[in-house]
């Protein structure tokens, strides 16, 4: 925890009770939150606050509820948000590294299961509508939360790296351990919704092949198109393929029995992969 001054504690006092508060009232009302770009290599790192990215669920803390990015409400049980903060709070509900599947078995219950939600953890790394720099903000979380008697809510860890050689090392460490990526942050970025280049994810991708064995019809915007391709692996496991698809190729889409190359971030437990993205057919080799 680093040292407060005077001048820190106006500060914060003026971050954790005098901003805006915004809490959402309407029912399943989609929050507005910060969104990442993608990182590209630049020679600034040590402007940038690192964090891990979580294999979890992003979730808006209203005051009262959680909310997801679409508005949903993650019913959780009363004692886990004994204690939490009457204003908004931006993270991720999480467990482990590779528990995804479970987490999202646990947390989209209507019925929340007591025992399950003992596992999860409410990693918390924004504070929406907060004045200052985003260094500031560090503090105003770390300051909010650190007295509160609930083992179930926690700052994310931040930290610094000097340079793109180390944020691809650390990649390297923490991939190889499970994790889904890092995130960069913007020291001294203030608070705004939307995508933003002051918020970077920085992932690392695999691509391999697999063959279309079905079209599964779209939705919505997509509605008499593509919504999605049900292809196999080589192993005989299955999965769909929704992203990555352009309008072109949802109306006149990759033809069954063919093979195409898709990215994917890591595999679950299953064997299938994740956060699977459509790339291109694969061109059949003469």
């Amino acid at each position: 925890m680093k040292k407060i001054t005077v001048t820190s504690i106006i500060l914060l006092a003026s971050m954790l009770y005098l901003a805006p508060i915004t809490v959402i009232a309407k029912e399943h009302a989609n929050p507005e939150l910060l969104l990442a770009k993608v990182y590209k290599q630049n020679g600034d790192i040590e402007q940038y606050w690192v964090s891990e990215k979580y294999d979890g669920v992003r979730a808006y803390w209203d005051g009262q509820r959680f909310l997801s990015r679409q508005g949903n409400e993650y019913i959780a049980p009363k004692w886990f948000t004994e204690g939490f903060p009457d204003r908004p709070l931006d993270g991720e509900l999480w467990i482990a590294r590779n528990t995804f599947e479970q987490l999202i078995s646990t947390v989209k219950k209507d019925d929340p299961i007591d025992a399950e939600w003992e596992a999860v953890r409410f990693e918390v790394f924004e504070l929406p509508d907060a004045v200052g720099t985003f260094s500031d903000r560090i503090l105003a979380i770390e300051s909010l939360i650190e007295p509160i008697d609930n083992k179930y809510i926690r700052s994310a860890r931040q930290y610094r790296l000097n340079s793109h050689a180390a944020l691809m090392a650390k990649l390297d460490e923490v991939v190889a351990s499970g994790s889904e990526g890092l995130m960069l942050h913007h020291q001294d970025a203030s608070y705004k919704t939307g995508r933003s280049s002051a918020l970077l994810k920085v992932k690392k991708y695999a691509d391999a092949e697999a063959r279309v064995i079905k079209h599964l019809p779209g939705k919505g915007k997509y509605l008499g198109m593509l919504g999605a391709l049900l292809v196999e692996m080589p192993d005989g496991t299955r999965f769909r393929i929704g992203s990555g698809l352009s309008n072109e190729e949802r109306q006149n889409p990759p033809v069954i029995g063919s093979e195409v190359t898709y990215k994917f971030y890591g595999k679950t437990k299953r064997g299938k992969p994740r956060f699977a993205s459509f790339l291109r057919v694969r061109e059949n080799e003469s």
